[in-house]
C-alpha cells in the first residue's frame, strides 16, 4: 500500500495538527475549488498544506480539481488495531486505575466496590475518615460518595461516631 494510502491514523493526525492544513482541508470539504481554497495563505504555505493533505491521503488532486477522500477515514478506523478487551472490574477503570464510570448492574457494581475495598483497606485495619479519603482518592475525586457507596453496600463498616472505618466483608 503506498504511503498516501496507509491505513495508519498517524499521517491523518499529523496533517490535521497544523492549523493551516486543517483550514485548507475544511475549505476543500466545504466545496472550495483548487483556486480559491487557502486563498488567505501565501502560495508556499498553501502548497505545503496541500502537499501534506495529499501525502496523508486526505485529498486527491485530479485534472486541476481537488476533492476530499472520505474513504481514508473509513480505512484508518477499519484497519486500526483493536483495543484489548478489558474484563472484570477493569472495564470500569481508566488507564490510571481510576473509576471512569459506575456499572449499571448491581453485580458489577458490587464487584467494583469489593475490588476498591481490597485495594485500600486490609481486613482488620481501622482507619479514620481522612485516611480513608486519601486512600480512595486514587480511584476518583468524589471520595465521600465512594465511601458512602462502600458503606451502603455493606463492604465497609463505620463506628457510630463515624470516626473509623473497617472492612466487614469476607473477601
Amino acid at each position: 500500500m503506498p504511503a498516501t494510502e496507509s491505513a495508519d491514523w498517524r499521517p491523518i493526525v499529523a496533517a490535521l495538527a497544523n492549523v493551516e492544513t486543517r483550514r485548507l482541508f475544511a475549505e476543500i470539504e466545504l466545496g472550495a475549488d483548487l483556486e480559491s481554497a487557502g486563498a488567505g495563505l501565501s502560495p508556499s504555505r498553501r502548497q505545503r498544506a496541500l502537499d501534506a493533505l495529499t501525502r496523508a491521503g486526505l485529498v486527491a488532486v485530479v485534472d486541476g480539481s481537488v476533492a476530499v477522500v472520505g474513504e481514508r477515514f473509513v480505512r484508518a478506523l477499519r484497519d486500526a488495531p483493536a483495543r484489548p478487551a478489558r474484563t472484570g472490574v477493569d472495564r470500569f477503570l481508566d488507564a490510571e486505575g481510576r473509576i471512569d464510570r459506575f456499572p449499571s448492574s448491581a453485580a458489577d457494581r458490587d464487584a467494583l466496590l469489593r475490588h476498591i475495598a481490597a485495594q485500600v483497606l486490609p481486613h482488620g485495619e481501622a482507619v479514620g475518615e481522612a485516611e480513608l479519603g486519601e486512600r480512595l482518592a486514587r480511584f476518583g475525586d468524589d471520595t465521600a460518595a465512594l465511601r458512602r457507596h462502600l458503606v451502603d453496600a455493606g463492604i465497609l463498616g463505620r463506628t457510630a461516631s463515624g470516626s473509623s472505618y473497617t472492612r466487614i466483608t469476607g473477601d
